[in-house]
Order: structure tokens, then sequence, then C-alpha cells
């Protein structure tokens, strides 16, 4: 991150290394979390629209939490800059979802730390397998799940993807 410090000269950029983390969502974090899916889901399809397709985001507790679940945000100084979830599908399958990330944080290996993250607690919570969809368009994406070890599958569900991966723990 370039931090700009304003000194009677003018400005001047200055290199500082900042901390970035990988938690758990906030409440607070909510809004933000959404900003992101929403500002990577435009850049995959223009025409895409919220209405209704973040409600999962709403209500975190009941969707994931409450239910085997986790959400996790990539925040950078602060600021939600990634997500990432494991969802439940069944007692023993569960959907790795919402890997979104703002395109300055792509291609640094955080994809990969998050992920590692959310498989180390799907594999703790007893999920035998992992599945997640994802689209032809999402080449960066499609290499990081085939890098994990994901295979592709036939399609699970209903959604608007046209890929569909599968890895057993």
């Amino acid at each position: 991150m370039i931090t700009r410090t304003r000194f009677l000269g003018g400005d001047i950029k200055i290199d500082r290394p900042t901390a970035i983390e990988i938690k758990p969502l906030q409440p607070h974090q909510i809004e933000a979390a959404k900003q992101v899916i929403g500002t990577v889901c435009k850049e995959l399809w223009p025409k895409w629209e919220e209405q209704g397709s973040l409600q999962d985001v709403d209500d975190v507790q009941s969707h994931y939490l409450d239910n085997n679940g986790l959400f996790l945000v990539l925040v950078d100084d602060g600021r939600v800059v990634g997500t990432g979830t494991i969802r439940r599908l069944s007692d023993k399958v569960c959907e790795l979802k919402r890997m979104w990330f703002l395109k300055e944080y792509r291609g640094r290996g955080l994809g990969l730390k998050l992920s590692q993250m959310l498989l180390d607690f799907a594999r703790e919570a007893g999920y035998k397998k992992v599945r997640l969809d994802t689209g032809r368009n999402q080449e960066q994406a499609l290499r990081l799940y085939q890098r994990l070890g994901f295979t592709f599958i036939e399609r699970y569900n209903d959604g608007p993807c046209n890929l569909f991966m599968e890895k057993t723990l």
C-alpha cells in the first residue's frame, strides 16, 4: 500500500508495509464485504445486480455460523478487501463460496492462504468433501482451485456458474 504524506513542499509517496489479516467477518464489516463481492461481480458480469443475491451475507449467523460454516474476510489496514466462506451443503459436504478479492489483491498468494484456512476449517468441522462453482472466465481462480486439488464434477446446483468442482478432504 502506498501512503501519501503531506509536507510543506508537497506530497511524498512513502512505501509502507501493511499487515493484511484474515479474520472472521464482524457485523460492522457486512456492508464492506458486500461491496467487495459486488465490485468483483460487476467486473466479471457487467450486468450483475445485487437484488437478493447477497441474502446470505445479510444473515451470516444463520447461513454460515449456526450452520457449521465460516465467513472470513481479508482485511488490509482495517479495510475489507476480500472474502471467502464455507457453507454447509450436507453433514459431509460443504461448499467453498464467496471467494472474491479486489483486483489489487489478486495474484499475491492471498487466495491460496484464505482457501487453505477455509479448507482446514472444513476438515476440522468433519466435512469429507468440498464443492464449488465458478465460471470459465475466472481463469486465475480455476488455476488456484486445481492447485488445491479440486477436480471437475457434474453440476450440483442451479446457480449461474458453468463449472463445478470438488475436493475430497
